[in-house]
């Protein structure tokens, strides 16, 4: 059916120029709050409470072998009735560290006014930590040098707040008289390793625990010390990413191609072959940093300083070998 022609349009007035009440305040800012969706975050927050609540009950063993005339239901049932409260303090201890690292980043761009998700958390029931971390999604193109850089380490800063006394405690409470059982060895990270020097002298010879002998609060402590670690990696548009680029502008990206090659051949020649989805997905999600939407703007001396201090939280967070 032929649709009838649209009557020609009135000329357009000429646009009037309005100053918006404050000078960070646009109309997609305010659409944005309304506009965020809750469902989905919420449920994945709730999938992970569930996950990292069975993992640290499962003695961070995810599929462990059925006990004899249990079979397999009954060996779930006996965990969870068995380690409850372990698995409570390892959820609490986890989800309290990546909160807490999310809304580092959340909050400062509220405080900004860059539009921004609420975090989507990442449940991973099948692996030995339970969960693969959390992200936020956030127009970071409207966001300037300055703000790109407070935003991006933010949450490395926060998260870190709360996995370190939790290190602390369960460094202290850690008991190696119990036989090393599990059929994994958690690495230990350099930072872990000095503190097991100065709190466990006994035990500054240890760099990696079996989950026989590990306590929910250390593990919640490695877990929040990998994610911030693997955060930091000077790459594409993790946190690390963002403060090189920050630091260096288009200099930065030299260092997140040569961060690549040197990840690409830690994993070819150590056998570290579970990092290779990782490196695809960076890869795919582009290594160099996109320009921020004012690149000119002057960090400052206080940035700047914090700024090459957090360079050294990967080798601080990762953990050379990760699982054994």
């Amino acid at each position: 059916t032929a649709q009838p022609e649209p009557a020609p349009a009135a000329p357009a007035a000429r646009p009037t120029a309005i100053r918006p009440a404050h000078p960070r305040l646009t109309q997609d800012h305010l659409r944005t709050p309304s506009q965020r969706r809750v469902a989905l975050p919420v449920f994945l927050f709730l999938a992970t409470c569930i996950s990292t609540f069975w993992v640290g009950a499962s003695n961070w063993v995810p599929y462990p072998a059925p006990l004899p005339d249990l079979g397999v239901a009954g060996t779930i049932r006996w965990n969870v009735v068995a380690r409850w409260g372990q698995g409570l303090a390892y959820m609490g201890g986890v989800l309290a560290i990546l909160m807490t690292h999310e809304m580092g980043h959340f909050l400062m761009t509220l405080f900004y006014r860059i539009p921004a998700s609420l975090p989507f958390f990442i449940p991973y029931p099948f692996s030995p930590i339970g969960t693969m971390g959390a992200v936020i999604m956030m127009a970071g193109y409207k966001a300037n040098r300055k703000q790109i850089f407070d935003i991006g380490i933010a949450g490395p800063l926060a998260g870190l707040v709360v996995a370190i006394p939790l290190l602390y405690f369960g460094v202290q409470q850690l008991d190696m008289d119990v036989p090393a059982r599990g059929g994994l060895a958690f690495d230990c990270p350099l930072l872990m390793k000095w503190l097991f020097a100065v709190l466990r002298p006994d035990a500054a010879a240890i760099t990696q625990i079996y989950p026989s002998q590990m306590n929910p609060m250390r593990m919640a402590a490695w877990v929040g010390l990998l994610i911030t670690g693997l955060n930091m990696c000077p790459i594409s548009q993790l946190d690390g990413g963002h403060v090189i680029h920050a630091l260096f502008l288009k200099r930065g990206r030299y260092v997140a191609r040569g961060f690549l090659v040197f990840a690409i051949c830690y994993v070819v020649f150590s056998g570290a072959y579970f990092w290779s989805v990782m490196i695809i997905l960076v890869t795919l999600m582009g290594v160099d940093h996109p320009p921020t939407a004012d690149d000119r703007v002057p960090l400052g001396w206080f940035r700047t300083l914090l700024g090459w201090a957090s360079l050294t939280i990967p080798f601080l967070c990762f953990p050379p070998r990760l699982m054994l």
